[in-house]
Parts: structure tokens; sequence; C-alpha cells
């Protein structure tokens, strides 16, 4: 009967991706053949993974991903119902901050539990392979999130999306293809801002972000106790972890009573109180709290040496800034905090913008005579030819580059607290130095990111537009083939 089931998929899956690509041959010369990656087989290691792990293909599976370590997991669901770790993928390429998603264009990875179905899955992408993760969910409608188009996708290049290599998504491609073909309706896909270990929690106590992450935590100790796909809802604008007693759960009304079972709720509960206590010991041994910010965004640090193969390789070579925050009783809030921190840095980059303007002319010409796939003048950075061949967000949008427009976007984090007062930066050319006990701004990003540019684009195959279906197709073949989330701009994500 599932054999049946998988032939019955696959085929109609074929006549989609046929037709699909005869209606949109037109748009990328190599989009007519892109679908027949959707039915790469499994390989014979990753079979064999999965019958040691008590399990197979045509069984459910689980996505858990870790944007500060840019790790992506595939689980599945074994015989006798929990679920193993098949494999953890490296992540080649994640943008934004640490934080969920809030508005159209913030380039943030969403954070929460999704839901991916048959009908999100597009064979036809532009980036190689790619699935929707189904942004915004309840939780983000409720409390006014917006944007979309949100996708795992290939290519290394993100704008807001869980980016890996073609060879990755390919197999976690065909292995949710495997999973719908023996029944399983919805993947669930647990997005985390990190793995919420005591250490994790103990240093980023103070981050704005903290109340959300303490919530959804409580979904990630439901599945590491128990080893069973989360059971989600919304209610009062809030994540609820449980099935209701009666009816159904509603995101703007208050919370129905849950279902219990008495062990599983005490086990989780443990958990929970032993990784506070674990929490206030590495407190009271000296952890203190820091506000993480990214540039723009990681990658797993196996991909540092394929600079080729990723967008925005300026951001990441600025790397994580850890910003050390006061938790005393006479500290100001994090926020005030963190923005006193910026606005120091914006100073010294404000000064140093009159020696840049008067080298800018000559960096200008370098850099148009530069060659494609060369390196960029300063010799710091590479801008390789890759990112015009592919529609990744690098080559697609408005350059990011500079240690200015870095900062700029520092300073709109997108918090849910309202500081309580922003300092000003100071008028007068007099550098703010920096004091003992705190690090002094960043000047090897400067040097770092001032002179890079994007590389022209030129080609037709370099300037095609998102993914989409001809016009011609009817609403339902776009629907059937799970075009999605690419036909949207990187803009919008």
């Amino acid at each position: 009967m599932a054999l049946r089931r998988s032939v019955k998929l696959l085929s109609a899956m074929a006549i989609i991706v046929a037709s699909a690509g005869l209606l949109a041959g037109c748009d990328s010369p190599t989009e007519s053949s892109s679908g027949y990656r959707a039915f790469a087989p499994l390989s014979p290691e990753l079979l064999a993974s999965m019958r040691a792990k008590d399990t197979d293909q045509n069984a459910p599976m689980l996505i858990r991903a870790y944007k500060k370590e840019a790790e992506f997991e595939v689980w599945k669901k074994k015989r006798d119902g929990k679920y193993a770790l098949l494999k953890t993928y490296p992540m080649c390429r994640w943008s934004g901050q640490l934080g969920p998603k809030k508005t159209e264009g913030d380039r943030q990875v969403p954070e929460g539990f999704y839901t991916i179905t048959p009908g999100q899955m597009n064979p036809n992408s532009h980036y190689y392979l790619s699935f929707n993760v189904g942004y915004p969910n309840a939780y983000d409608r409720a409390n006014g999130r917006q944007g979309g188009s949100i996708m795992v996708h290939g290519i290394c290049s993100s704008a807001g999306c869980f980016s890996m290599t073609d060879k990755q998504i390919e197999e976690i491609y065909a292995v949710a293809r495997e999973s719908f073909a023996g029944g399983q309706r919805e993947i669930q896909m647990q997005s985390f801002p990190f793995r919420m270990t005591a250490e994790n929690m103990a240093k980023l106590r103070l981050d704005p972000n903290m109340p959300f992450w303490r919530e959804i935590k409580k979904g990630a100790d439901y599945f590491d106790v128990t080893k069973l796909e989360t059971p989600v809802g919304v209610c009062a604008k809030h994540y609820v972890f449980g099935t209701p007693k009666a009816g159904r759960f509603d995101a703007f009304s208050p919370c129905p009573p849950l279902k219990t079972d008495k062990d599983t709720d005490a086990a989780i509960a443990a958990k929970a109180a032993a990784d506070d206590r674990e929490v206030a010991e590495l407190i009271g041994k000296g952890v203190k709290p820091v506000k993480i910010v990214y540039a723009d965004g990681g990658q797993n640090p196996e991909f540092a040496h394929r600079v080729a193969e990723v967008s925005r390789p300026d951001a990441l070579a600025a790397g994580a800034s850890e910003i050390a925050l006061d938790d005393s009783s006479k500290a100001k809030s994090a926020v005030v905090q963190v923005v006193a921190a910026k606005s120091k840095a914006l100073v010294a980059v404000a000064q140093s913008a009159p020696a840049a303007a008067q080298a800018a002319p000559a960096a200008l010409k370098v850099a148009d005579a530069t060659p494609t796939g060369s390196i960029s003048p300063g010799g710091d950075s590479v801008v390789p030819a890759t990112f015009t061949a592919a529609p990744s967000a690098y080559a697609r949008e408005e350059p990011k580059t500079g240690t200015e427009g870095f900062f700029k976007k520092w300073l709109n984090l997108g918090s849910s607290e309202t500081p309580e007062a922003t300092p000003a930066i100071a008028a007068q050319p007099t550098v703010i130095a920096p004091t003992s006990d705190k690090k002094p701004a960043p000047k090897h990003i400067i040097a770092k990111n001032t002179h890079v540019k994007p590389v022209p684009v030129s080609s037709p195959a370099q300037t095609a537009k998102p993914e989409q279906l001809s016009s011609a197709a009817t609403p339902l073949l776009k629907v059937a083939a799970g075009v999605t989330g690419d036909t949207a701009s990187a803009q919008t994500r």
C-alpha cells in the first residue's frame, strides 16, 4: 500500500514538474530540467543509517535548526513511535541577528514552530531545490509579524532563509519527499536561536528576546524529554505545548485547559528546574551577560574556507561581536546599555568618514578595473564570480557594505523593549575612548569592510528574476508545483 501511494505521488509530481518546466522554461535556461533534482534517490549510506536507527525512508521526519551554531538536524520516527536523530547538517548561511523575524525585509531567520506540507515543496527552485517553512504561522500573525517566502534552499545565499549547499538540500528534500510518500501530512520544524543549554541561557539572560526564548524552550524541553513530536498551539498570542481538552486553540482567545500526563509533565518540569539551577550556578561562578551582534548572520565553521559559495562574505568576515552587559542593581536596562555601546561605535565611524571620503575616488577607479572573481582593493575580501552566476541575495540587493552601513543596521535589532533613553551621539570631533572594562570600537571591521563592493550583474542568467512559473500557468498548477516562496524577492523576507 505504501509503495502504491509512493508511485502515485511520484507520478503526479512528474506530470507537474514537466508541465511547469514547459510553461516557465523561458524564465531560466535550466529551469525545465531542475525539477528532476527532486527525484534524486536516497544514498545507500543514509538508508543504512535509517536501518541502524530502527526507522525507514517512509517514516515521518522532524526538523530542528539552530542559528547560533548554524546546525540543521533531521530526525526520523522509529518503530516505537519516538524520534531518533538521523543526521546533523552544518548550515551554510543564515542572515540577520539572533531573535525572531518581525517585519518584512528585516533579513531575520524565523524562530518558533512551523509546519511544512507537500504543497510547500518547490522542485523548480532557482536555489537548486527548496521548501517553504510556513512563516508566518498563527503565533506570528497574532503578534503582527510580517513578511514571508522563508525557505530552506541551496546555493548558500540567505536573505532570511535557511541556506544549505546544493548537495545538502538535495538529500534533505529527498528525505522529506519519502516521508510524504509514506503518508506524513505535515513535517514539524523547530527553529531556535541557539541550543537551549544552560550556558547560552545564562550568557544571554539580559537579551530583550529572552522572554520569547523561554517560551519556546518549553516546546524544546517537551521534545528533549519525550522524543515525541511537540504538540503546539497558539492562544492568547502565546505558544502553548499540549492538546486542548475540548475544542480548538484560538490565537486571540484565552487558553483552554490542556490534557495532562502526570509522568510526562513531571519529567519536563524536572528538566526545566535542573536547567534553571545550572543557569543560577553559572551566574554565581561569574558568567557575565552579553548581547551577541552579527554584521549579517553567520555560517557553520565547516564552510569558513569556502568563500566563493556564500552570500555577503564581508559580513561573515566581521564575525560575531559580544557586548558585555552590566546586570548590577544600579545598571541601566540592557537595551540602553547596548544602544550606548553602539552610539560610541558610530561616533568612531563618523569621525573616520572624512578620510574614507577622500580615498573613495581612487578606490572606485581601482574597483572598476578589478576583474570579476578577483581580490577587491585592500586585499582582504574576495568578490567571487559565483555571486553573479546565481540569483543570490548578495548579487540582487543594494550594497550592504561599509562599516557605517553595518552599524546603522546594528541599531535596528527590533528589540521588544523600548529604551529608556537613547544616548545622543556627540557632535564634537573628539573620539570617545573606551573605558578599561569595555571593548573598543571594532576598527578591524572598518578596515575590512569599507572597500567591498558587489560585482556588477551583466548577463541574462545573472539578472534572472526570482523563480516563478509562467503567468500562463493556472493557480492550481502553481500550488501543486509547490511554488510558494521563491516567487518573492529577497527584500520581502
